[in-house]
């Protein structure tokens, strides 16, 4: 993408208001996060805090939650902070590390933020605390720009 049609992309705003453009409008179309309850709570160029209260049908066969729905808390902020930019990019891989059991009622912050981002890819790593600030997973994702394609139409 040349510096001129990103340019086009951001319709010359900073670059704060286009990552906030960006997750409002990732965020209404993510069905997903809005019926697991997660919410976006911060985002920055590069950046993205989530957060999700652990349900009851959100719980594994141990009382405990559920992997998948830790990765995809982690996922989610992954994706709007690589998002951030208004260029539409997708995970090429990610790997999660889980350290703690998570249980119901818990109050789950995800943030993600870059570690590298050269040409179309990019290397990003979030950390998954509870409501007691205590680090329950991470997740490094890689990401990968599609060509020229806007996340958002911004004015």
């Amino acid at each position: 993408m040349t510096e001129a049609s990103y340019r086009d992309l951001t319709a010359g705003l900073d670059p704060q208001q286009v990552a906030e453009a960006v997750g409002a409008g990732m965020y209404e179309h993510d069905h997903c996060a809005q019926n697991l309850g997660i919410r976006l709570l911060e985002i920055a160029p590069g950046y993205a805090k989530m957060e999700m209260v652990v349900r009851r049908d959100m719980l594994n066969g141990f009382a405990i939650c559920h992997g998948g729905i830790v990765t995809t808390l982690a996922d989610t902020a992954f994706a709007y902070s690589c998002n951030s930019y208004n260029e539409m990019t997708v995970a090429s891989g990610l790997a999660t590390e889980f350290l703690a059991p998570v249980r119901e009622g818990d109050v789950l912050t995800a943030e993600g933020r870059e570690v590298a981002l050269a040409g179309r890819t990019g290397v990003y790593d979030v950390g998954i605390t509870n409501q007691r600030g205590e680090l329950v997973a991470v997740m490094r994702g890689k990401s990968y720009r599609l060509k020229g394609r806007a996340v958002v139409e911004l004015d």
